[in-house]
C-alpha cells in the first residue's frame, strides 16, 4: 500500500508517518519500481502501535522502548516495560492533580463575579489584576506581594497549568 492509503488506515498524518521512518520508529518500507513507498501489512500495525502509545502519552522515545521490547522474552527487558508503564501512569496522576488544583483556582475565580455588570466592576478581572500584583487573590489566597513588580512563587499562575512533554 502506498502512503497515503497507510495514513488513512491509521489516522496518522503523512509528514508524521515519515517522521517516524526517519528517526527509525517504522523500517523503511520497500520501493515500487516506480520509487513509490510500498508498505506491507506489518507497517500498518507497527504504526497502530506507535499511535496507540502516542494516544496515552508515551514520548516518543519510550515508544521506541516498547517497539525494542516487543516479542522479547528477556526478563530485563519486560521489567522495563513496566516500570516504563508505572511511570506513565505516575505523570498521569500528577497532571490530573495539578488539573484538579487548576478547577478549584477558576471556580474560586469564577465566584468572584456577581453578574451585576451595570453596578459593579468585574470581579474575576480585579481579583487577576490583584494576582498581577503579587497579591492575594481569590485564585492564590496565600500569596503575598514580595516586591514591587515581583511575583511569588504561590502567585505563579502558570505552576497550575499542565506542561506539554
Amino acid at each position: 500500500m502506498r502512503i497515503g492509503e497507510l495514513s488513512r488506515s491509521t489516522g496518522v498524518d503523512i509528514e508524521t508517518i515519515r517522521f517516524y521512518e526517519k528517526s527509525g520508529l517504522l523500517p523503511p518500507p520497500a520501493r515500487s519500481e516506480n520509487g513509490y513507498r510500498d508498505y506491507a501489512h506489518a507497517h500498518l500495525e507497527r504504526l497502530a502501535f506507535i499511535r496507540h502509545c502516542r494516544a496515552l502519552d508515551m514520548s516518543l522515545a519510550d515508544v521506541a522502548l516498547l517497539l525494542d521490547s516487543l516479542g522479547t522474552r528477556d526478563p530485563e527487558a519486560l521489567v522495563q516495560v513496566d516500570v516504563l508503564v508505572a511511570s506513565q501512569l505516575g505523570k498521569v496522576r500528577a497532571r490530573l492533580k495539578s488539573m484538579q488544583a487548576l478547577e478549584a483556582q477558576l471556580v474560586a475565580l469564577q465566584k468572584r463575579c456577581d453578574a451585576d455588570h451595570d453596578h459593579h466592576a468585574c470581579g474575576i478581572l480585579e481579583e487577576l489584576v490583584s494576582a498581577a500584583h503579587g497579591e492575594a487573590c481569590a485564585c492564590h489566597p496565600g500569596a503575598t506581594a514580595a516586591s514591587p513588580g515581583a511575583r511569588p512563587a504561590s502567585a505563579d499562575h502558570a505552576d497550575a497549568a499542565p506542561r506539554s512533554r
